[in-house]
């Protein structure tokens, strides 16, 4: 079911590992052209639009795109109460978790009267996006609502895809998280041109345009993120979900197969490796794997999943060739169960959120561990993080010299100025000497 990739007496270098990492045979760009449509379409003719592609892709069409405040409210009311406790618990771990996420603002003392200011100032609007379809996921409301509460953000509008089992309306489980978070602008929309909505806003449904747009979704939401950057900022191109298990011979089986199909369940195309320097671990896996997927709920997904290009169990000579074989795949969940995880954390560098021995699987990071599951997907950990209070924040530096201070390093910035034949800065400073008076009032710090 699983393919074997069998790396055994080979020592790829960096390079060369890139090309080895299995990938999903479609890639975000493939869906541009179709997501600037979408995209297009709304921008152009708004609500009718977003109305049109619901019926067309979700086969539904919404009673109100705009859901009603009473409908949230409603929601909340509904919640069953061991999944509104449960909601309530990761709510409360994520805040405390992501709180740590704020930077203080640090005063830099360069000279007397001199002073730099770091301060992290949050975006005034965001658009969160939470995915439909497969399945329901209100800990992505949770997971993109709380770090943008914590960075401060003032204004919060949700977008989620309509369900034709509850008559074009947003899943109301997802609507009775939004409702516990207090959020009370709540769309239903998804896909392609949900992203252009909140991006370039709809006048006629009172939704403004916002300045970041975070979450999940599937290829075409992906693809739309990456082209709508420049008009807002995006966390990162989070889609399919990836798991990937670097295990050695102490591994135990059945829960390594057992967290490889957990992920493998979401999608057809997402991606669950294991990567082992233990030839019987893979054995006794792949033997697992067959009992589980045979077994699980959602087994004809979980076997497309793991029989696809994108999954695989790769055989390496040693645990060091594993963690160089991770760092190249970059992946959005990477479990370490090896006899020392600790040890073979020292060499990991790129991964979206790391899971440390056998009792810290993928699972618990998905809803309670408090940290946030929004992660970058398709190698981008190798450059990118996961969703966090920082995906709303923006540094800014304050500038406060005094005149004495800046008469210090005057002389020095003409000189500059002349170097980069840019003389009018260098003027620019020597206007506030040229006429100086002992009336003119003393600068404050």
């Amino acid at each position: 079911m699983i393919q074997r990739r069998d790396l055994r007496g080979h020592k790829p270098n960096p390079t060369e590992l890139l090309g080895l990492v299995p990938r999903p045979t479609i890639d975000v760009s493939v869906a541009s052209a179709a997501a600037a449509t979408l995209i297009d379409e709304v921008r152009s003719r708004g609500a009718d639009a977003l109305l049109e592609q619901a019926e067309r892709f979700d086969g539904v069409r919404p009673r109100d795109i705009r859901v009603p405040s009473s409908q949230i409210a409603a929601a909340v009311i509904a919640l069953e109460t061991p999944v509104r406790e449960a909601l309530e618990e990761a709510i409360d771990r994520v805040r405390r978790a992501t709180a740590a996420q704020v930077p203080p603002e640090i005063v830099t003392s360069i000279g007397p009267g001199a002073q730099i200011v770091q301060r992290w100032q949050p975006v005034a609007r965001a658009g969160l996006y939470v995915p439909g379809g497969k399945a329901v996921y209100p800990s992505s409301v949770v997971m993109n609502v709380v770090p943008a509460q914590v960075a401060g953000v003032a204004s919060i509008a949700i977008a989620s895809p309509p369900q034709r089992e509850f008559d074009g309306r947003v899943h109301p489980v997802i609507l009775g998280a939004a409702g516990l978070l207090g959020i009370d602008e709540v769309y239903t929309m998804g896909g392609a041109g949900a992203i252009g909505a909140l991006a370039w806003g709809v006048p006629s449904l009172g939704l403004t345009p916002v300045q970041v747009i975070t979450g999940p979704g599937n290829i075409y939401v992906a693809a739309a993120k990456r082209l709508v950057t420049g008009q807002v900022g995006i966390d990162a191109e989070a889609g399919t979900t990836e798991i990937l298990v670097i295990a050695d011979s102490a591994a135990d089986a059945r829960l390594v197969a057992a967290d490889l199909v957990s992920q493998a369940e979401h999608d057809e195309a997402a991606a669950a490796l294991l990567v082992t320097d233990s030839l019987e671990l893979a054995e006794r896996v792949e033997a697992q794997l067959e009992l589980l997927a045979a077994s699980t709920t959602h087994s004809a997904r979980v076997r497309a999943a793991l029989s696809g290009p994108q999954s695989a169990i790769v055989l390496v000579d040693d645990l060091k060739t594993a963690v160089a074989f991770s760092n190249a795949y970059g992946p959005e969940h990477l479990e370490l169960q090896t006899s020392d995880p600790e040890e073979t954390l020292r060499g990991i560098e790129n991964a979206g959120a790391i899971f440390l021995g056998a009792h810290s699987p993928v699972s618990l990071g998905d809803y309670l561990a408090g940290s946030n599951h929004v992660l970058p997907t398709g190698g981008q950990a190798r450059f990118s993080s996961g969703l966090g209070a920082y995906s709303f924040l923006r540094p800014q530096q304050l500038v406060r010299y005094s005149r004495e201070a800046l008469g210090e390093v005057a002389e020095k910035i003409v000189a500059l100025s002349h170097a980069e034949q840019l003389p009018a800065h260098g003027d620019a400073v020597t206007a506030r000497f040229d006429h100086s008076s002992a009336s003119e009032p003393e600068d404050r710090l």
